[in-house]
């Protein structure tokens, strides 16, 4: 008998009490070792109006409702007595006739008109100077078509006369290949209605249809399926998505898109169909952070947990870390030059040469984006380089006065044996151009904005062997850490090869539509490749963010922690909420909040990650691939970001434009970490990254 779980039973679950989940979790297993077992409580749902629902007991008042047939059981929800007999009753689980997806359809007719069309503010618009009636989005189109997209027959009518005030309570009702499709033909986009299966096929089988049911096959698996959240555990790949995913590349290719999109799900599957589609291959997962490499590995984990021999032959390191251990492999231990060394080493050398007048903060920046970064090691490259990056312009005397000075320190560090990180990845590229071995046959790279130059020579070398050898997942819009430089002049060439994801899955479509405002509509690299933010849509409706003006910092520790307490009194657990602030210098004021809710805290860092119970707080750079229900973005105060240190330290006045460019990055990726809720706050007189984020309200 086939042992399914839905994608509703997970959510529900995780609404119960710690101790109401534990006895479910008994119950659960308990069905799966024998579905027949004569301790097993079962009621057929008379008034259901699908004749397969039936209630399970848990205990005096918690019941299980699962979709029995003589061949599976499926685990659809759990709730209290009348809560779980209320919602069965209003639903059936029935193939799609168009599609021929099993789907999961909210009946009808049982569904309260005020529920449906009860106008929500999507966006505060202008003051009208007349009433305008309200325009149906969809009452173009006929129902087949309509049914194409995966819209149950029962809902046509309603989604035909939904308006862009009633979009989303319509919506929510329907499945979510139907809602995707609805919120792209909303805005404008042109979608193909996916081909539509046999009628003898598996309507479980079907790609959507996976997306909400898996089957279960072991008590390891379902294990693990009651301990996190479906998209913890799951890893679902979007149908859409599943072209990018198995496409044969000619070369480099970069999928891009938008925080909440599903780019690191993209990489994952990547990474495992080509461990799948080439038996004898090894695969490097890889991305920019310990944190985020462990992050992937555990997902990797979930999402291989029944192919063993599939998993073993995928490696998920940090890029440092696999790059240490490559060098170690070839060349011995490295011993790496910690930055306060590197900057005593300029700054000797600098005072050693007479004739210029470079401050220390210019002298670094040339010696990280351009000398180290390119691995520049004769006066001639040195001359010649075109310093992308850098626009602060230099003559040829003012050159060999800096050549002068980077020459001491190469030599500095040879002296002592000590080698950065530019150094070895760029021993590795020159090695591994030569050597026909590679210890890598793929390369999928998460987040490769914030590759740096000599990484990025090295991934190419690593994967050179191959057309399809390298596979990148990033946006542009959340460079925080590296300075633009041009791809293709390393060899890596994604023209042609770049698709944008558009569909957001994390963010709610408020939050989404205030933190695009931090950022243009299109961002561009160096060589040319554009990724735009226009038509992305988010798949769910939430409250409003909020951005608040304290008068000073004890104010502001009162309405966060107030604004926590809230969430906590509400359910959500403390390790669902996040606190960001610019820099380590504004985290006693996210202390003091924490307290102020009478909650405990965890603070982020390279090696300390999310704790059950604890509420994390951290500098927004440490908020990159994580992901909560709530958070708060805190001390947006001006001159804090975009924080005045950096723009005081700016040699050019060209420069400010990368500085504001990778300040409004970090206070987009610290937005976008949030799925339901989200508080800005900042002592006045706050940041003018505020007035663009409250655009609009």
């Amino acid at each position: 008998m086939e042992f399914r779980i839905a994608d509703t039973f997970t959510d529900s679950l995780g609404r119960l009490t710690a101790q109401e989940q534990k006895a479910v979790k008994t119950t659960a297993f308990d069905l799966q070792m024998d579905p027949s077992a004569p301790g097993l409580s079962f009621h057929k749902l008379d008034r259901a109006k699908d004749t397969n629902f039936w209630s399970v007991r848990v205990n005096a008042d918690i019941r299980l409702i699962v979709h029995r047939t003589a061949s599976s059981i499926l685990l659809v929800y759990v709730d209290h007595h009348d809560a779980a007999y209320k919602w069965a009753e209003r639903r059936k689980i029935e193939r799609h006739p168009t599609t021929g997806a099993m789907q999961l359809v909210e009946v009808r007719e049982r569904i309260e008109e005020i529920d449906i069309f009860r106008p929500r503010e999507i966006e505060a618009p202008a003051a009208p100077s007349a009433a305008k009636p309200a325009v149906a989005l969809f009452d173009n189109l006929r129902k087949y078509e309509l049914m194409a997209f995966g819209v149950p027959e029962e809902w046509v009518d309603d989604v035909r006369k939904a308006t862009e005030d009633t979009l989303f309570d319509i919506i929510s009702h329907l499945p979510q290949e139907a809602q995707e499709a609805l919120l792209k033909l909303a805005v404008g986009e042109k979608v193909e209605p996916p081909k539509p299966v046999p009628t003898e096929a598996d309507a479980f089988a079907h790609p959507d249809a996976q997306r909400r049911f898996r089957v279960l096959t072991n008590i390891e698996e379902l294990r693990q399926a009651l301990d996190y959240p479906w998209d913890k555990w799951a890893v679902f790949l979007h149908p859409a998505q599943r072209g990018l995913v198995e496409r044969d590349y000619s070369g480099p290719a970069r999928i891009s898109g938008s925080a909440g999109t599903g780019k690191t799900i993209v990489a994952l599957h990547r990474a495992a169909h080509l461990a799948r589609a080439n038996p004898q291959a090894r695969v490097l997962l890889t991305t920019f952070s310990t944190p985020l490499a462990n992050s992937l590995r555990t997902k990797l984990a979930s999402l291989l947990a029944s192919e063993p021999t599939v998993a073993a032959r995928i490696s998920v390191k940090a890029i440092t870390a696999a790059g240490y251990d490559l060098y170690a492999e070839r060349f011995g231990q490295a011993e790496i030059a910690s930055p306060a060394l590197i900057g005593t080493l300029i700054a000797k050398a600098a005072a050693e040469v007479e004739g210029h007048k470079f401050p220390a903060r210019f002298l670094l920046g040339e010696w990280n984006d351009v000398v180290d970064a390119w691995q520049l090691t004769t006066w001639e490259a040195y001359r010649d380089v075109s310093r992308l990056g850098r626009k602060t312009r230099i003559g040829g005397r003012q050159r060999e006065l800096l050549w002068a000075i980077f020459e001491r320190v190469r030599n500095a560090l040879a002296e002592r044996k000590v080698v950065t990180w530019s150094q070895v990845f760029g021993r590795l590229a020159d090695q591994l151009g030569l050597d026909a071995r590679r210890p890598y046959d793929f390369v999928v790279v998460d987040e490769c904005q914030d590759l740096g130059v000599a990484e990025a020579r090295f991934l190419g070398a690593l994967a050179g062997g191959r057309p399809d050898g390298l596979f990148f997942t990033g946006d542009l819009g959340q460079r925080i850490f590296q300075q633009p430089f041009s791809w293709k002049a390393l060899g890596i060439d994604v023209r042609g090869r770049s698709s944008t994801l558009r569909i957001n899955y994390r963010t709610s479509h408020q939050i989404r539509l205030h933190a695009d405002r931090l950022l243009p509509s299109a961002v561009s690299d160096v060589d040319g490749n554009a990724e735009s933010r226009r038509g992305a849509v988010s798949m769910f409706d939430g409250p409003q963010p909020q951005v608040t003006a304290c008068q000073d910092a004890s104010k502001e520790a009162e309405v966060v922690g107030s604004w926590i307490a809230q969430r906590l009194r509400e359910g959500s657990p403390p390790q669902e909420i996040g606190v960001f602030v610019r820099s380590d210098a504004e985290l006693k004021r996210a202390r003091a909040a924490i307290k102020n809710a009478g909650a405990r805290s965890i603070e982020l860092s390279d090696k300390i990650e999310i704790e059950d119970g604890a509420i994390a707080i951290g500098a927004m750079h440490f908020a990159k691939g994580l992901e909560f229900r709530s958070v708060v973005v805190m001390a947006c105060d001006d001159e804090v970001i975009p924080l005045q240190e950096r723009i005081e330290t700016v040699a050019d006045d060209a420069d400010l434009e990368e500085v504001y460019n990778t300040e409004r990055h970090l206070l987009y990726v610290a937005c976008t970490r949030a799925r339901d809720h989200l508080l800005v706050t900042g002592v006045a007189p706050v940041s003018e990254f505020l007035d663009d984020f409250r655009m609009g309200d």
